[in-house]
């Protein structure tokens, strides 16, 4: 699986304009977290990467959207074929990640914790605070506590607009 070309085809396809609150910006932030949650706590980095472009790929809009992370399994699941390769069973977790992520708040799956606590701890973008009550895991609540981010902004975020440029 190229994860370029997923999100390539995800950025063609997406409802979520560049410019959004919950857009590929914040896709990548998520990415960036989750990858940084999972080399601490061995969650699955594939499903972490996956997640962080789907769980809000479907919006319609930035205020609350009732199903979105459902919209975005089922998004992922219509192209699982095409372009992503994981098992049944990393795709069941992929898409249970996605559908809940706003609806639950616990989990004891570390990667299903990894995707939930890389979007929550992003939230401050829209003027929340991180709250470690709402983190599933040690890395993500101590980030939280701390209120030190600088463990993840040492991490070099996904350029994605490349990957929307016009091929001269």
């Amino acid at each position: 699986m190229n994860l370029e070309t997923v999100w390539s085809q995800v950025l063609k396809e997406t409802s979520v304009n560049d410019c959004s609150i919950h857009g590929p910006d914040h896709w990548a932030r998520v990415e960036r977290n989750g990858l940084y949650l999972a080399e601490k706590t061995g969650a699955n980095q594939t499903i972490v990467q996956l997640f962080a472009l789907f769980h809000d790929c479907r919006r319609i809009n930035d205020a609350i959207d009732p199903g979105h992370g459902l919209r975005g399994a089922e998004y992922a699941a219509k192209i699982k074929d095409k372009l992503i390769n994981i098992s049944s069973d990393d795709f069941d977790k992929l898409y249970y990640a996605c559908e809940w992520h706003t609806d639950k708040n616990e989990t004891d799956d570390i990667t299903v914790a990894a995707c939930w606590d890389a979007d929550r701890l992003d939230i401050g973008r829209v003027g929340y605070i991180v709250d470690a009550q709402y983190m599933n895991s040690k890395p993500a609540k101590a980030i939280a506590e701390s209120g030190d981010f600088n463990p993840l902004e040492r991490i070099r975020l996904r350029n994605w607009e490349k990957l929307t440029a016009p091929i001269p």
